[in-house]
This record gives structure tokens, C-alpha cells and sequence, in this order.
């Protein structure tokens, strides 16, 4: 049984990214053998006509988050979208493996050490968080890093 990987991405607000990006970063996850829950692709079954259907989404998300196996967010933007934050705390808090892509160059930290708030490395080790951490899509196929080697059953 293939493992789940949530997608935690704002580019399902925009038709152009949807088509672009997101398609991109979801084949190469899914060429790895993962299958990959994409939130917006998920709640496509929610009817946003009814009263409430906010409520709904986020359920939906939060148990997606809940029930998959690790989170891999996308953390472009300065700062990065609070919906894909929340839905990466959550993962961080439940133990879940996180991964983060980001090929937007610019920093968004205090930190010396860590390009975003150093919160969203919370999830990964001390030493070697770099593994953790995409800046393409042709990073997400690296042996060598994090993802490959946590579907591998390495240790990272």
C-alpha cells in the first residue's frame, strides 16, 4: 500500500498556478509512488452553496492532515499562506513527517540559520534540516534527500 503524502499548497486559489505549479510538485511526488491528497482536489466534493461550507473544508482538511501518513507544504510568499502553516503545525504537532518546497529566493526570518520562521523547523532534526527542504521539483526525485529516503524506510 502506497504511502499518503498531504500537499499543503495555496496554488487551488489560482487557476493559472493550479494548472502550472501544482501539477508540476503533485506528478513528481506521485512518480515516487506516493499517493499524494491534494486539499483542493479532495474538497471538490463539498457544495460551497450550503451555509457552512467553510466549517467543512477545514474538517476536511484537518482530518487529511490527521490521517496522512506526512505532510510536504508549500512555503512560497513573504510570509508564507496561514493556511498551509496551520495545516503544517498540525503535522508538526502529530509527529508527522514534514517536508517543505520553496523556490521563492527570499527570506522571511530573524534567524541566522533558517530561511522561514524557525517554528516550521520544529518538525525536522537539528542537523541536516537541508534534507528537509526543496527549492525545485527536480529535487523532490534526490535519493539523498529526506523524502526519497523516508519512503526507502531510510534513516535520514
Amino acid at each position: 500500500m502506497a504511502r499518503t503524502l498531504y500537499l499543503a499548497n495555496p496554488y487551488g486559489f489560482s487557476r493559472q498556478l493550479k494548472a502550472g505549479p501544482l501539477i508540476e510538485i503533485q506528478k513528481a511526488l506521485e512518480s515516487l509512488g506516493i499517493e499524494v491528497w491534494e486539499p483542493f482536489e479532495r474538497n471538490n466534493q463539498i457544495d460551497f452553496s450550503e451555509p457552512g461550507w467553510a466549517y467543512g473544508v477545514g474538517q476536511a482538511d484537518m482530518r487529511d492532515v490527521r490521517d496522512s501518513d506526512a505532510t510536504f507544504a508549500v512555503v512560497n510568499g513573504c510570509p508564507p499562506d496561514e493556511g498551509v502553516m496551520v495545516e503544517l503545525g498540525m503535522a508538526i504537532a502529530w509527529g508527522k513527517p514534514t517536508f517543505l518546497f520553496r523556490d521563492d529566493f527570499r527570506r522571511c526570518t530573524d534567524s541566522e540559520t533558517y530561511p522561514l520562521n524557525l517554528m516550521l523547523f520544529t518538525g525536522m532534526p537539528k542537523s541536516n534540516w537541508e534534507n528537509y527542504w526543496y527549492s525545485s521539483v527536480s529535487e523532490i526525485s534526490d535519493p539523498g534527500k529526506a523524502l526519497v529516503r523516508w519512503l526507502q524506510g531510510k534513516p535520514n
